[in-house]
């Protein structure tokens, strides 16, 4: 049987053992060192962050109005991150003869297997979570949708060609990574070779598809 959490007290935050002050990515990191393979931040109450915290539980309300705002910000810092690193993968293999979309796979789910917190936020938020966290899961991925979009046309034009609806082909993407990644998450590491070639292979035959309807020759 379970009891509800006593009021908050103002005396609370006049404990000895907890910090006078505290920001709101302290408040961040500490709900994402509660979270592992079992345990997502939805499933964690504000008492738990704020004791992981050092801080009285009414000391949070200082930064956050309520556990839904600090997993909404966990979100937009999660797409931000992952969207920097695959924007990294992305320059590196424009400066070589690397497959631009192999690497960005690559990048992907090394993140994965990373033990990169902010990246499973994403990916079970956006399935998992309360409409206001797919919501803001969604928002992300359409911001990498926009990025996604740029980098298509601006590489076939560089081959003299062009995408039919490169948003599109750009959605068909964003959503088949994040889905696959999903998935990746309850699979052994050692199938991650399969899985990038897979998806690798997919990727491109959006692609290719989005040239080819467009009277465009197929991505080489």
């Amino acid at each position: 049987m379970t009891f509800p959490d006593p009021p908050l007290l103002a005396t609370d935050d006049a404990h000895p053992t907890r910090k006078a002050s505290i920001s709101r990515d302290d408040l961040l990191a500490a709900a994402l060192s509660l979270i592992g393979p079992h345990r997502s931040v939805s499933t964690l109450s504000l008492r738990e962050v704020a004791r992981e915290a050092g801080i009285a539980p009414n000391s949070f309300y200082r930064q956050f109005r309520d556990m839904d705002e600090l997993t909404v910000a966990l979100i937009d810092l999660a797409g931000r991150s992952l969207r920097t690193i695959i924007g990294q993968a992305r320059q590196r293999a424009a400066s070589s003869d690397r497959s631009v979309i192999q690497l960005s796979v690559e990048t992907f789910i090394e993140q994965l297997r990373a033990d990169d917190k902010l990246l499973h936020v994403l990916l079970r938020e956006g399935t998992a979570g309360s409409d206001a966290f797919k919501r803001a899961v969604d928002r992300e991925l359409n911001y990498f949708e926009d990025e996604l979009c740029v980098d298509l046309v601006r590489l076939a034009a560089a081959d003299g060609a062009r995408l039919y609806e490169p948003a599109l082909a750009s959605k068909a993407i964003t959503r088949l990574v994040f889905a696959m990644g999903a998935t990746a998450v309850d699979q052994p590491p050692e199938k991650d070779p399969e899985l990038i070639a897979q998806l690798t292979k997919m990727l491109r035959m959006i692609i290719t598809g989005a040239r080819t309807i467009a009277g465009s020759p197929p991505l080489r």
